[in-house]
């Protein structure tokens, strides 16, 4: 049956324009094996109405710790009543969880089996979850996690995608993995990915600042590592796992040669990922003025902040330096925002290498070394003018020192 507004048909009953699409993503979900559906551009928010920035309209006292009045309502079939929209659901678990420390509000909004990957290893089972939390609340006990952004898309059908930027905050008065209490005060970036549904994440990954965590703790990074990878913690990698080559070309072909676009319209993704492989697998670091706006700031793990094309390309070439062979792959990207707003893209990335080269993490060892971050680009006047990315520099350590 077809309705004559819409011109939508699905089965014998007509839907209307706002019930078409929801229809169209439920079905979409049913008929993966996975809980886990990739995005397509069309679950792509193509404005900011739903947004941090939005959020926080009406000072402190109208957000935290309850969902604000003047919110965009969005569709989130399955999830508890009280949250109007994705940006709500996310930043008000995170500080219910974390700074009201209902830490079993975890059970609530992770899936029993829930897959999390963080800067080390693949974590599974929301059990592990609360663990970790309590153990970090105990370090910390006055934690406080200060959202940057919130990058997301998706719909409550085929799952919620959102990419989590915060500064963490606390104080050392509590045992942690790395020692005794310090009293020190640390500050440090975290970047988490998740994929929710029915009111559960149940795919995540995380980055903490780990290296900068243990320095700013007044611990040696080295040392620290060199002990945490003579425990048996490998870091995603076999502990005897030596260098190979990443496939990165067929025999001595070269890498594809792609055009990075001078113009941005409704989609990001081509610029964004035509610009990655340009400059880290082309080893073309001449393209970052193309890419990136004269006056980038990049902020980046360790504290890292670099003003220009020129102290990025210097940092850029430090890491190519290091892992000569390294292959750059982007494993998920979506946005928010259109051609006039400007864009927020998340990309979450992984690079393969083997550390051949000198550099801040010793001599060469031949280890072959998995790399992982997550970064924020923001997309204005077809360039980057804004960069935040964070990377398991700790768990690299540990797969050289190994």
């Amino acid at each position: 049956m077809m309705n004559e507004q819409s011109g939508k048909v699905v089965g014998k009953q007509a839907l209307t324009n706002e019930e078409a699409p929801a229809a169209k993503g439920r079905t979409e979900a049913k008929q993966g094996r996975s809980r886990f559906r990739p995005l397509s551009p069309e679950h792509m928010p193509r404005d900011y109405a739903i947004s941090l920035d939005a959020y926080r309209r009406g000072g402190t006292d109208a957000f935290i710790g309850r969902s604000p009045d003047h919110l965009v309502k969005q569709r989130l079939t399955g999830f508890e009543p009280q949250y109007a929209n994705i940006i709500d659901y996310i930043i008000r678990i995170t500080h219910q969880i974390w700074e009201e420390k209902d830490i079993g509000y975890i059970y609530d909004t992770y899936s029993h089996d829930c897959l999390v990957w963080d800067d080390l290893a693949l974590q599974v089972g929301r059990d592990k979850i609360v663990a970790d939390t309590t153990s970090l609340n105990n370090a910390f006990p006055d934690i406080r996690i200060v959202a940057e952004d919130v990058v997301w898309a998706g719909d409550d059908a085929i799952g919620f995608h959102t990419s989590h930027r915060s500064q963490i905050i606390g104080t050392n008065t509590g045992f942690s993995r790395y020692g005794a209490p310090t009293g020190r005060r640390v500050q440090f970036l975290c970047m988490a990915n998740c994929v929710a549904r029915d009111n559960e994440i149940f795919y995540e990954h995380v980055v903490y600042d780990t290296a900068e965590v243990v320095k700013q703790l007044g611990f040696d990074v080295v040392e620290t590592a060199k002990r945490a990878a003579s425990s048996g913690v490998t870091a995603g990698l076999p502990r005897d796992f030596l260098g190979g080559e990443p496939k990165r070309t067929v025999g001595q072909g070269k890498p594809e040669k792609v055009t990075v676009p001078t113009e941005i319209r409704d989609n990001p993704e081509e610029f964004v990922r035509a610009a990655l492989h340009t400059m880290w697998n082309r080893r073309n670091l001449g393209a970052l003025d193309q890419v990136y706006h004269p006056g980038i700031v990049s902020q980046q793990t360790g504290s890292r902040i670099f003003r220009g094309t020129g102290q990025l390309r210097s940092f850029m070439l430090s890491q190519l330096a290091m892992f000569p062979d390294v292959l750059y792959s982007v494993d998920d990207l979506y946005w928010m925002g259109n051609a006039q707003e400007g864009f927020v893209v998340a990309t979450r990335w992984s690079m393969t290498g083997t550390h051949r080269g000198l550099g801040r993490y010793g001599e060469p060892t031949g280890r072959e070394v998995n790399i992982w971050g997550i970064t924020h680009w923001l997309i204005e006047g077809n360039r980057v003018t804004k960069e935040w990315t964070t990377f398991n520099e700790f768990g690299v350590l540990i797969q050289v020192l190994r």
